[in-house]
């Protein structure tokens, strides 16, 4: 006889509509964090163009699509705040605020985004 790895979460249980609830909710708004991250590096390219075309060697784009996953990492600490607070008397005051949590992760990630380029791959192009 096997036992599962993890209890059944059914769409009924409280923490089955609050992950629900959770994945609707931040997977709808990951679009917008990517477009703004994106927009962040579509910026550098614009401003320094001459320094950067040098950069678009292969290991370079792979660099670029592991800081892209990494980035997509990030965004689910999220969850890490979302949950809990969902499953606390805090439940409903929180839902109408959780877009605070958006806007100051996606801000802080766009500040990273623009510190990594001018702190790191500027440099590397002989900046």
């Amino acid at each position: 006889m096997s036992m599962p790895i993890a209890p059944h979460i059914g769409s009924h249980s409280p923490l089955g509509k609050v992950l629900g609830d959770a994945i609707g909710y931040w997977e709808r708004r990951r679009v917008g964090y990517n477009l703004a991250l994106a927009a962040v590096v579509l910026g550098w390219l614009a401003v320094a163009w001459t320094r950067l075309r040098g950069l678009f060697g292969i290991e370079h784009l792979l660099a670029l699509f592991v800081l892209a996953v990494l980035a997509n990492m990030c965004y689910c600490a999220a969850y890490l705040v979302d949950v809990p607070v969902q499953l606390s008397e805090f439940r409903d005051g929180w839902r109408r605020r959780r877009w605070l949590l958006w806007l100051v992760g996606t801000l802080f990630g766009m500040a990273l985004a623009w510190f990594w380029i001018a702190d790191e791959i500027l440099p590397a192009a002989g900046t």
